[in-house]
């Protein structure tokens, strides 16, 4: 019972005592704010097995862990400056029996969100610097989820962590003025993390469940408190929960991946559509449109269809559009092919496709040359189908993706009749 506390307190309070502590020793010591706090919950699993679980486990880890940080400091003589701030924290903590979620904790830790998407912090090490700090993943955890080397990521943290120091960055809200920008790289990171939880691009697995729900975690956060309460974060909100409602038909019993066309709809998150509709409605509300909206409403429209047969894919094209206006990426245009074939035929959408053949940023995609696989052969062309999905099968996917276009490849090489997709 003791472990299983430890292992709920690590993965739902640790970033927002690391926050706590990081306001009052400043970000300059993030490094020392993740020791000490990880300190104190192996001391939780060693102590509580024998002397039974306190009435308030989370304010005796932050009260260690306080301790700890303090012990350090005064090593280094500079407690005093920091001691008092600490005190205050953790007799909040103390008098509180049963903590709830305060608005100045939620800040602190909306604050290291922020903190951990700065302009100051190398792009490439945002989101591990979240995922070690907010979410409290280890090294080897965070590079299992990124397909990176531990080394890289180690790396990336000491560069990330050193820039925040160099930089003399205040752990504070960012100003007015700043806000929405500072907002936008937020959303930015967070619908990052989604994705690489929503569609791996190499391992074993097609998804990682426990990224999903941390970037949902993070955004829920920033809907917390008002001065990140927008349309934009609501329409993210919006996104994730509509396509993370998909993830318990994306895959069959043997881990192979399943198209949108052959989910099993009655099997999508029903709490997680209802939730998603709802943010959706909330995000309608600005005077803003943002790229978040527009592909909140094509996830919207899917999830709108009782069956794959009645998806419309006009309402889709015409988002796709918007969405092009708004924020025009080859990865857009792809997907907007795609529909565009749903709408018009395969004809239609290998037309819209050509311009991006000669991408050089889609050389490696493999999905281009799937796609374009597949309207070859939803056309009639078996021998260009069957180049394009062999050239899609030599480029870097995930090992249900690999499979899918493996089994896509036979079929097509027998001859067979395109495959609903």
């Amino acid at each position: 019972m003791s472990a299983h506390l430890v292992d709920d307190l690590f993965r739902h309070r640790y970033g927002r005592m690391v926050a706590g502590l990081c306001r009052a020793l400043g970000p300059g010591r993030l490094d020392l704010c993740e020791d000490v706090v990880q300190d104190a919950m192996l001391r939780a699993l060693r102590s509580w097995p024998a002397e039974g679980v306190p009435d308030n486990p989370e304010a005796w880890v932050f009260r260690v862990a306080r301790n700890l940080a303090i012990d350090r400091l005064r090593r280094q003589k500079l407690a005093d400056k920091v001691e008092g701030e600490l005190q205050l924290w953790a007799e909040r903590e103390r008098a509180r029996h049963e903590p709830a979620e305060p608005a100045e904790i939620a800040d602190d830790t909306l604050r290291l969100l922020f903190l951990c998407s700065h302009p100051a912090v190398p792009v490439d090490a945002r989101v591990p610097l979240i995922l070690k700090t907010v979410c409290g993943f280890g090294v080897p955890a965070i590079a299992r989820a990124l397909l990176q080397k531990d080394a890289t990521i180690a790396q990336r943290l000491v560069r990330a962590k050193a820039r925040l120091q160099e930089a003399e960055i205040v752990f504070e809200m960012p100003p007015a003025e700043q806000l929405p920008q500072r907002v936008e790289l937020v959303l930015q990171v967070v619908y990052l993390l989604f994705n690489e939880g929503y569609r791996a691009h190499a391992g074993s697995l097609l998804v990682q469940k426990e990224l999903i729900d941390e970037a949902v975690r993070l955004g829920s956060l920033l809907l917390e408190l008002p001065a990140s309460r927008t349309p934009a974060v609501h329409a993210l909100m919006a996104l994730m929960l509509l396509l993370g409602a998909r993830v318990p038909a994306r895959v069959d019993a043997a881990g192979d991946l399943l198209t949108l066309a052959e989910q099993d709809r009655s099997r999508w998150d029903q709490r997680w559509l209802q939730a998603g509709f709802h943010h959706f409605a909330r995000s309608i509300g600005g005077d803003v449109l943002t790229a978040y909206h527009c592909e909140a409403a094509i996830a919207s429209l899917h999830a709108a269809a009782k069956e794959y047969a009645q998806t419309d894919w006009r309402r889709i094209v015409q988002e796709y559009d918007r969405l092009m206006a708004l924020a025009p990426s080859p990865i857009v245009q792809l997907n907007r092919a795609v529909a565009l074939a749903k709408l018009d035929g395969p004809a239609a959408g290998l037309a819209a496709l050509q311009p991006l053949q000669q991408d050089r940023t889609l050389q490696d995609y493999f999905l281009l040359a799937a796609t374009t696989a597949h309207l070859h052969w939803a056309n009639g062309d078996h021998a260009a189908a069957a180049r394009e999905l062999a050239r899609a099968a030599a480029m870097p996917s995930s090992e249900p993706e690999q499979r899918l276009l493996q089994r896509r490849l036979l079929a097509c090489r027998r001859g067979e009749p395109a495959p609903a997709w």
